[in-house]
C-alpha cells in the first residue's frame, strides 16, 4: 500500500509555495538549475518547482506553510469543524421550531418535516439524532410550558446553536480561540452525556460520547491549550520546527 502523501496532495489542491530566502547559503539549497529553467523548492512537499520563487525575502517573512503532523491536524480539525456547522444549523432550526410552533408536544419532530427535509436524513446518517439528545429532551419537557417560557427555551437553544456555529468557524479557520471555544463547549456537555448513558445505551449515544471524549483530549493533548505540554509557546515551536526552511537552515 502506497504511504498517504499528505504534503504532495495539498499542494496538488492548492497549489506549490516556494520562496527565495535572501540567506545566500540557505537559497542555494533550495534552488537548481534545470534544462526548463531554474526550479525552487516547495516549501510543503518538497518537490522542485520549475520557475521564479513566489516571492522572496529573509527567511524569517517567508508564509509557514503546513507540513507533517500539522497538515494532519488541519485535516482533523477541520472534520471536527463540518460537525460542529451540522450541529449548529440543525440547533437554530430548532430553536425557530420552538419558536414557530409554540407549545406543540411534536414541535421538533414538525419542523424537521415541514422546514428541513433534507437536512434530517442528513442528521440520521450523521448519528445526530436532536429528538434525544439531552438537552432537547429538557426542552421536550418545557414545551408545555407558558408562552415566555418557551421564549427563554427558544433563545437558550439558539444561543447554544450559535455556539456550535462559532466553534465550526473557529476550527475551520484554525485559530487558537476556536480550540478553546470548542473545547469548552464540547467539555460542558460531557456530563450530560454520561448522565444519558447510564439512563439508556444506544449505539448513537456511544459514538456521540466517544467522538465528543476524542475532540476534547486531542485539543488538549495537540494543541497544547490551557499551558497543557509547553502551552502556546510550544505548540509554536513544533509548528515553526516543522518549517522547511527552517529545517534546511539548520542543516546548512
Amino acid at each position: 500500500m502506497s504511504k498517504w502523501d499528505w504534503e504532495l496532495r495539498s499542494c496538488g489542491r492548492h497549489g506549490h509555495v516556494t520562496w527565495k530566502p535572501t540567506e545566500e547559503d540557505l537559497a542555494e539549497r533550495l534552488h537548481v538549475e534545470t534544462v526548463d529553467g531554474e526550479a525552487w523548492r516547495c516549501l510543503r512537499c518538497a518537490t522542485f518547482v520549475v520557475g521564479a520563487p513566489h516571492g522572496e525575502g529573509p527567511a524569517e517573512d517567508a508564509p509557514l506553510v503546513l507540513r507533517g503532523k500539522a497538515l494532519r491536524d488541519a485535516f482533523i480539525l477541520r472534520l471536527l469543524a463540518a460537525e460542529r456547522f451540522i450541529r449548529g444549523v440543525l440547533l437554530v432550526a430548532l430553536a425557530y421550531g420552538v419558536y414557530k410552533f409554540d407549545g406543540a408536544q411534536n414541535s421538533l419532530e414538525q419542523v424537521f418535516q415541514d422546514y428541513l427535509p433534507t437536512l434530517k436524513p442528513l442528521a440520521d446518517k450523521l448519528g445526530i439524532d436532536l429528538q434525544n439528545t439531552g438537552p432537547v429532551k429538557l426542552i421536550q419537557k418545557a414545551l408545555t410550558a407558558d408562552h415566555s417560557t418557551l421564549k427563554l427555551v427558544a433563545i437558550g437553544v439558539l444561543a447554544y446553536g450559535a455556539l456550535e456555529l462559532l466553534e465550526g468557524v473557529g476550527l475551520w479557520l484554525m485559530k487558537r480561540w476556536g480550540e478553546y471555544v470548542a473545547m469548552v463547549g464540547t467539555l460542558v456537555f460531557i456530563p450530560l452525556e454520561v448522565y444519558e448513558l447510564v439512563e439508556r445505551v444506544t449505539w448513537l449515544r456511544v459514538v456521540a460520547f466517544v467522538f465528543n471524549l476524542f475532540a476534547v483530549v486531542y485539543l488538549l493533548w495537540s494543541k497544547r491549550l490551557f499551558g497543557f505540554r509547553g502551552g502556546r509557546e510550544a505548540f509554536e515551536a513544533e509548528r515553526h520546527g516543522q518549517s522547511l526552511l527552517e529545517v534546511e537552515q539548520a542543516a546548512a
